[in-house]
């Protein structure tokens, strides 16, 4: 990637932090005027959504490359086998994340971290009362509106920023590209601010990571983001209406107590077979 400026990799993450503190910022007093333009919580995660992700990424791109949209690979459409590799994915492994999910959540700290884990705790049940409000659609309307904001604009702008901005500018640096993903994927999990979910979502964050470096398409992590989080969304909805039981998805995969998880290790091992497979195919393009 050709840059405009020799700064070094310390010193552009301390820029793209700067610029998400103020888009923060800025976010938060946008909120003040929410009340008045309705769709309370919506609106305030497609305000944060643009001024604290997308805005902070594609300024500070602009800043430091050339071609910023060619930098974040915004500029490569996603192709027909990147697409059928992220649908297969996301239905393979439903099992196995609704495993680690559910092993995540009833994970407990030794006594003398109590004092941890009722804050880590305190702070989960407050990101499950915000996602229940979120998830409480009953009309289409609510739907498509739902759908768009979580799982497309959420999808959109946390891929540009994470995947976008931060992966391909730390890849821009003599850091390997194992060590690049595996950073931003801690880094995506860490600011979510759930603990019991910060495994699954680091595996999450893996995979786009992958994605990215494989296909060379910021479009097909944003795809598969976009994807995962609309799912919820929409089995939420159906739930409401009493279409699907509550927990028809999340319980895929769990076994019943006492039970050994066949079906969750199934899912591990066509996963991780997938990925293997992808990573030989568009290497094997990369090179031809």
């Amino acid at each position: 990637m050709e840059r405009r400026t020799d700064m070094k990799l310390s010193t552009r993450l301390l820029v793209l932090l700067a610029l998400m503190g103020a888009g923060l910022i800025v976010a938060s007093i946008g909120t003040i005027f929410l009340p008045f333009i309705g769709q309370g919580i919506l609106s305030m995660l497609m305000l944060q959504d643009i001024l604290a992700f997308i805005v902070p990424a594609v300024v500070f791109m602009m800043i430091v490359y050339h071609r910023p949209l060619h930098a974040m690979c915004l500029d490569r459409a996603p192709g027909l086998v990147s697409m059928l590799v992220v649908l297969a994915f996301f239905i393979i492994s439903l099992p196995a994340m609704n495993w680690l999910v559910d092993m995540n959540q009833s994970m407990t700290l030794p006594s003398w971290m109590s004092g941890l884990e009722t804050w880590m705790r305190a702070t989960e049940d407050a990101a499950a009362e915000t996602t229940e409000q979120l998830l409480d659609i009953h009309t289409v309307g609510e739907l498509l509106a739902c759908v768009f904001v979580v799982g497309f604009m959420a999808g959109l702008s946390e891929e540009i920023l994470f995947r976008g901005a931060m992966l391909r500018t730390m890849q821009d640096s003599r850091l390997g590209t194992h060590a690049v993903v595996w950073i931003v994927a801690i880094v995506f999990s860490a600011i979510h601010m759930q603990f019991y979910g910060f495994i699954p979502r680091l595996l999450l964050g893996l995979w786009l990571g992958y994605l990215l470096v494989w296909t060379r398409s910021l479009w097909v992590p944003i795809i598969a983001h976009t994807l995962n989080n609309s799912t919820v969304v929409v089995f939420s909805y159906l739930s409401n209406k009493g279409v699907v039981s509550e927990d028809f998805v999340d319980k895929l995969g769990l076994p019943a107590a006492g039970s050994f998880p066949w079906l969750a290790l199934l899912s591990v091992t066509a996963c991780l077979a997938l990925a293997l497979w992808s990573h030989r195919y568009f290497t094997r393009r990369k090179h031809s």
